[in-house]
């Protein structure tokens, strides 16, 4: 059994770094956090409760719960996102234009950045049938919402 070469190595390591390793490790990160933030509200809680038994825990707990974003909001980002990935669907495609246009190029640069362009058109038009969709049938839900915000203010 010889060496590998180092194009070999990093051939076969980057694919499975970016395809199982970083997935994994922003899961952990994205787990961890919501956990410390738990156990730091419930620290609080035992904190407060030891230095007044009789105050109101619930009210307690709504005060320091994290913040539900509105539908509205949601909806916004899904229209921000739909739009982002567009414009970046478009310059890839405009990228491999340019590439075939110069020319000199390899072919795969040509054929990669036009399906990565492909696939973010792709995205940027789920996200924007999600947005249109929602946004027809969560009308009265906003609305609701949108009392309710009014009424506590």
């Amino acid at each position: 059994m010889g060496y590998m070469e180092i194009g070999a190595l990093t051939a076969f390591i980057v694919p499975v770094a970016c395809g199982c390793v970083l997935p994994i490790m922003i899961i952990w990160f994205i787990i961890r956090k919501k956990m410390n933030d738990s156990n730091q509200r419930t620290q609080i809680i035992l904190a407060a409760i030891e230095k007044n038994p009789n105050m109101d825990i619930e009210e307690l707990m709504r005060k320091i719960a994290p913040k539900q974003r509105l539908l509205k909001e949601k909806q916004i980002a899904k229209l921000t996102w739909s739009s982002l990935t567009a414009l970046l669907g478009l310059g890839f495609w405009g990228i491999s234009a340019w590439l075939g246009y110069v020319g000199g190029s390899d072919p795969d640069d040509i054929t990669f950045s036009a399906f990565i362009g492909f696939i973010l058109l792709a995205v940027s038009i789920s996200l924007a049938i999600s947005y249109h969709m929602g946004k027809k049938m969560l009308v009265k839900e906003m609305e609701a919402e949108e009392k309710q915000m009014t009424t506590q203010a």
